[in-house]
């Protein structure tokens, strides 16, 4: 399938104008389900769809935490919000980490990312190797006296893939895999601890794996809607429960267990240190390279 450029622009776009209104009501001690849901319902105002669900992961959490249809976590620390916008299945990714406690760590650690990620979207163009992307992000990293989180990593787009098979390192992972015309996230997280991460907690944000046929009514009725809602984009319980209430919450167990669902874990710093991240997202063409969300 051709790319849809008009649409992938449209997306870079709000997206853009989503992390400006998102970097104003980001503060400590609010309710991180109210930052998710004025986000989500603002990248709706604008015409859009969410990509995937918020993610608000705090201090050594690195990614995949969105809040649950009752959660109580209020924001604290060194927060990133990732956040994606979609229209008909052509997407944007990006990121931004927030420093809530006002600490020096934090503010060298958002700086440190923010960098790298700069630096790595100087570098890129068509045929450019994921090494050098690599090399370019954990040089930034370690000039900080940081490391870079070496098992996460950018990621190649296609419509409705956020994660299409092309990994970009945030080190020199000798796998030299030149960038063709196409989307792509480039996404720095940086640390002062190991610089890994293992899965976590259950997130509650799920994938669509199969549409074979559960056995349970109420299964049928919430696979169907997932399937026309959200194909193979990444969606979360909260979501579910809005539709459907507590039985759609059992539904997803039963789907899970089917076969349909895959649920991503938590994703945490291994020795439980601090993670930052900043992120955007870069269309490469054969002339250009042009960054869709800022």
């Amino acid at each position: 399938m051709e790319i849809d450029k008009e649409k992938i622009m449209k997306a870079g776009k709000i997206t853009s104008q989503t992390k400006v209104y998102a970097r104003t009501i980001v503060k400590k001690g609010v309710p991180l389900i109210e930052i998710a849901e004025k986000i989500e319902s603002k990248i709706l105002e604008l015409g859009g769809k969410p990509a995937f669900p918020v993610n608000l992961s705090m201090n050594e959490i690195a990614a995949h935490y969105t809040p649950v249809h009752d959660d109580k976590t209020l924001a604290s620390g060194l927060l990133k919000v990732d956040f994606g916008v979609h229209i008909d299945g052509w997407t944007a990714d990006n990121s931004f980490s927030v420093n809530l406690d006002g600490s020096e760590e934090n503010r060298k650690l958002i700086n440190a990312a923010e960098e790298a990620l700069k630096k790595a979207l100087d570098a890129i163009k068509l045929n450019v190797s994921t090494d050098q992307i690599g090399s370019v992000i954990s040089k930034v990293m370690e000039s900080h006296g940081f490391s870079p989180i070496i098992n996460l990593s950018g990621h190649s787009m296609e419509h409705y893939s956020l994660h299409a098979g092309i990994s970009i390192p945030n080190i020199n992972d000798g796998r030299d895999i030149k960038l063709k015309e196409g989307i792509y996230a480039i996404e720095p997280f940086a640390t002062p601890g190991s610089g890994k991460i293992r899965d976590g907690k259950p997130s509650g944000i799920y994938e669509l794996k199969s549409e074979k046929n559960p056995r349970s009514p109420v299964a049928r009725e919430v696979l169907k809607y997932i399937i026309k809602e959200h194909s193979t984009l990444p969606f979360c319980s909260r979501w579910i429960f809005k539709k459907f209430g507590s039985r759609g919450l059992f539904t997803l167990k039963e789907l899970e267990r089917n076969g349909n669902l895959h649920q991503f874990s938590q994703l945490v710093e291994i020795s439980g240190s601090k993670v930052s991240q900043a992120e955007e997202t870069i269309l490469v063409e054969k002339d250009r390279v042009t960054v869709t969300t800022l």
